[in-house]
Formats: structure tokens, sequence, C-alpha cells
């Protein structure tokens, strides 16, 4: 049950390394080369940004989109190297997690900037800003074309201008890479920059059929009708945290260890294909079945549905979508020499009932249980009924919100190991804190952990006393850490990788909580439930609120156990000096 300005100081080795391990798992030797440029100035309307509408071109999946001025690096923009005054390559290369090369992706932002959109960003040798006189612009505006066609390089072009392009008030904003799988791939740095003062922007007529200063939510607005890919729309949502263009610019100069972000295609439940990101909770179990990109899933969770996780492990999800259960509870399905063991039968219901049995053609050789919450425990006797199956679970120290009809053939100890079948052993590991009952079970050999309730995707689980209790929760969380674990896979949604730093999250979400508590007596030291609830948990729309209050509840009576609160009567709660 789940409720809901960068210096340009050298980056530090450890995270120059990290930097560069990051990109080089992710990024493919095909991958074209680009830079993209977010220039942004202040309008009546607040910050603005500049995007151009690209050209129509049939098979381009770019075409007619809004994007940020930018394209491919030019082999001799590493020629401009000495045209350029500020941060020398191998700090640009130290910002991008490169071994060399990375002020070749400056010089690209600020020459396709030009190109496209005719801004300069450049300098006098002696570092004084450009400032364009009328025969200045006639003069190098004729270049834009030379440039774009390849004519001249991005050193010819300073060279000849007595010129040098401005990299010092560039800042690298985000690494992006085309979803594996799609025909061209662009590996693309994202860098920002204030808008040149004194420069009119025009369109090359070319790339650029069109451009617009706007603010970062009219271009996000639907009504607008601007073709937005995932790289521009995600990127125009970060900036609507901003008012002024000095803001965004100096939160853009402020970033750290930037880590590549690459979408993957899915399947749309309604046909053609679309793009989850890696905030996204899908993008993690998508990239486990599609690494390659080449047999997109539907990014989905379709009760009945029986999805191969793994050789050793397949779902299938209950029809009980809910505020609480998410898409509905999860039935994992893992194969044995004498039968399939099923985990979390759900609720009793037919279907679900008919999909388990189909998915294993009805050979069950064991129904484990990870707690008896209604969700996940009444779908058993039915199911063992139609099997001849055993349940094995345990029996809750508090009835009141318990499946009542629970009876277990066993009641698993922490610790018991079953042999499933050659290469395919599970083991209990007891988790109370969600429930005085929980267990989640692990796949050694995956190192993969069927986590109940104890740990969602996505969201925190409602601790409920008497039979929840938040110190055994906390507890039973760091014993986890302990574990070998590469996946979690949640009683509801999707898998969720990297465990132990999902595990250290909840871990720190739950004590920032706990702290708010305290935070939350101010000078008084005292106050009611109710006075605590609004104050802790504003930050929850108040049609949760009322389970909220026994999360509260269960982080009140941790403090009263640690020493830090006394309870006068029900509802009154005492801090100690």
């Amino acid at each position: 049950m789940s409720a809901t300005g960068r210096s340009q100081a050298l980056i530090p080795e450890r995270e120059a390394r990290r930097a560069v391990q990051n990109a080089t798992h992710l990024t493919p030797a095909d991958a074209r080369r680009a830079a993209s440029l977010l220039l942004l100035r202040d309008g009546d309307g607040g910050l603005e940004v500049l995007m151009l509408r690209r050209a129509e071109r049939e098979g381009d999946l770019r075409s007619g989109a809004a994007v940020f001025p930018g394209g491919v690096l030019d082999p001799r923009d590493r020629h401009a190297h000495s045209a350029c005054v500020g941060p020398d390559d191998a700090d640009f290369s130290r910002r991008l997690g490169l071994p060399e090369g990375g002020l070749d992706y400056a010089v690209a932002a600020l020459r396709e900037t030009f190109e496209e959109v005719g801004l300069l960003i450049a300098c006098s040798d002696g570092g004084e800003p450009w400032h364009p006189g009328r025969p200045d612009v006639e003069t190098l505006h004729p270049w834009r074309e030379r440039l774009n066609t390849g004519q001249v390089g991005a050193a010819d072009f300073a060279a000849h201008h007595r010129l040098r392009w401005d990299v010092r008030g560039l800042s690298y904003h985000s690494h992006w890479l085309t979803p594996p799988g799609t025909h061209k791939r662009f590996d693309t740095r994202f860098f920002c920059a204030l808008a040149p003062d004194g420069q009119v922007a025009q369109a090359d007529e070319g790339e650029a059929v069109e451009l617009m200063w706007l603010t970062p939510r009219t271009a996000l607005d639907a009504s607008r009708g601007l073709k937005l890919l995932p790289v521009t729309q995600r990127t125009l949502l970060d900036l609507t945290r901003f008012g002024r263009a000095a803001d965004a610019h100096a939160e853009s100069l402020s970033r750290r260890d930037i880590r590549i972000t690459m979408p993957r295609r899915v399947l749309h439940p309604q046909g053609g294909l679309k793009v989850v990101l890696p905030h996204e909770l899908p993008y993690a179990e998508v990239a486990r079945l599609d690494p390659d990109g080449l047999n997109p899933v539907v990014a989905e969770i379709v009760p009945g549905r029986c999805i191969t996780l793994s050789t050793s492990i397949r779902r299938v999800t209950a029809p009980n979508p809910g505020p609480m259960t998410g898409p509905g509870t999860n039935s994992y399905l893992l194969p044995g020499t004498r039968g399939w063991t099923v985990i979390d039968p759900g609720p009793t219901n037919e279907h679900h009932l008919e999909a388990l049995m189909a998915a294993t053609d009805g050979r069950i050789e064991r129904i484990l249980v990870t707690h008896t919450h209604k969700d996940h425990s009444p779908g058993a006797a039915a199911l063992a009924q139609a099997s001849g199956a055993p349940v094995l679970g345990r029996l809750a120290a508090y009835p009141m919100w318990q499946d009542e009809r629970f009876a277990p053939d066993e009641q698993p100890v922490d610790g018991q190991r079953w042999s499933l079948a050659p290469g395919i052993t599970l083991r209990a590991v007891h988790t109370p804190g969600h429930a005085s009952n929980h267990l989640c079970y692990l796949l050694e050999e995956e190192q993969t952990l069927f986590t109940g309730d104890h740990v969602m995707a996505g969201s925190t689980v409602v601790i409920n006393p008497p039979d929840g209790d938040m110190g055994a929760y906390l507890r039973s969380l760091r014993s986890l850490l302990e574990l070998p674990l590469q996946w979690l896979a949640p009683g509801h949604g999707w898998l969720v990788a990297e465990p132990h730093d999902a595990l250290r999250a909840l871990i720190a979400h739950r004590l920032r909580r706990e702290a708010k508590v305290l935070a939350a007596f101010g000078h008084e030291h005292q106050a009611s439930t109710d006075a605590l609830l609004a104050r802790v948990y504003d930050d929850v729309p108040p049609s949760l609120h009322a389970m909220a209050r026994r999360s509260l509840l269960a982080h009140l009576l941790k403090l009263q156990a640690d020493g830090v609160l006394d309870r006068d009567g029900e509802d009154r709660w005492l801090r100690r000096p």
C-alpha cells in the first residue's frame, strides 16, 4: 500500500574521471558530435530564450521543429583553439568529461549560432566585446554562408576579421544523446550564454526559417503549436524556474558533474513511438528490456499482461489500480523444476487468477506473500485452491487493516532459502516497518529483491501504527544496504535500478521528514497531531492528509521511543528540553 554562475575554475579530478566514465559508457562511436547554445535575455515578460524553427526536410525527425541554435562539429573547429579568449581546451575538456577536444564543442556552438541566427559572440585581440556597426555587419554576414557551406572554418573567419571567439561567458549546461535505435544519432553538448548586446538576430533562411524570442512558458504552451523535441521541451521546463536571464545563467555556471541524458524509444499504447527520459519511472525497465533500442516495448503497465523481465522473472499485474496501488499489484512468477513460484497473488480477482494460471499453465509449486495488506495476499486462497500449491507468509502482529482470512501453510523465517531450479535461489528477508510481518524475497543469482511495499517505484509508503513502525522501517531499509543488489522489483510499478541509491534516498527522505516534525514544534515545545500535520505535510495535497496522518503518527511514536518526545494523552506531544 503506497502513498503517494559556474566558475571557470578547474573541475576536481575525481569529478572529471566520473564524467569521462559516464560519457564513454553510453556514447556510441558513430554518434555525430554536436553543440547547441541557449541564448538568454530579459524581455517584457521576463526571461526569454532564442529559438529557431528548422526548415522542413523529408525524412528528418527534426524537420520543422523549434530548437536552439546549434549543429554538428566541423573538424576545423579544433584549429580555432588559438583564436579563442577564455578557458582553454584542457579546462573545457574537464568540464565536458573528455580527455581532449572540449573546446571544439564551445567553438562549434558559437560558430553555428553565428551561421544560423547571425549573433556573434566575439571580441578583439585585447578582449573587448565586439559591438557591430553597419559596415561591420555588412562585411561579416556574407561569411555566414561561407562558414555554413564549409568554404572556410572558424579559425579562418576569426583571422580574416581580427576577431577572437569569446568563450568566457559560456557555461556547460547539459549533455544529450539521441535514443538508441534511431537512424541518426547526435551526441550534443548544450551551452548557455547571455545574448550579446547591440546585435539583432537574423535567420539564415536555410537551416533557420523563423526566429523567436520566447519565454519558456510561451514556448511550452500547446496553443503556440511549436514542434518540440524531448531535449527542447525538458530544457524549457528547466528554464521556467527563472524570472531573469542572469539567474538562469548563474545556475548554469554552477552546474557540476553533468551526466549524459539519453531518451529511449518506446511504443505508444495507441500506436507509434514516443520517448521516455531517465527521470521517468519506466526508464530503467525499458533500458533493461530493450538495451539497443531495436525492439521498443510499451511503457505502460497493463493489467493481465504477462511481461518477461528476465529468464527467471515474469510479472503479471492485477487490475486494481488506484491512489494506493498505482497501476495495480504486481505478481512475480519464477520458474522451478516442478512448477512456478508466485510472489504476491494480489487481491481476490477472477481475472487476475485466470491470468496467473495462464502464465504458469497452472503448474504452481508455491505461493509466497510479502505481507497481508488486502491488495497483496487475499488472492492466495483462490490460487492455492486452483493449483494445489501451499501458501507461505507471516501473520501480522496486529489485525487492523490486514487480510483476516490469511492462513499460511508455513511462516518463513529470515534467511530461509528455496532452490527453485539450478541457478535460481530465493531467500526470505524479514523487513518489518510497513507491516510487522513484511518479507522481501531476494533472487540471489540476479541480485533482484522483490520488495512488496517496503520500497516503491517513485513514491513512499504509508507507515500505519500500530502494525507499522517507523523505527523498524528505517532499520530494515538500512539492513538492505548490506545486500548485494542490482534491481528492486516492487509490489507496484516498474523495476528500480541502482537499488542502494534508491534505499539511501528513502532513508534521507524519512529523516528529512523527521527533522521537519521536530522543527514544526517551533518555540512552543508542544503541539497536537493535527497542528503538526498541517506544518509537516504542507507539501502534500490535503486530499492525502488522512493517509499522511498515519505516517506522522509513526514518526511521533519513533521520536517518543528515541526519548525525544513525550505523549500527553492521545493527541498532544511534548518536546523534551
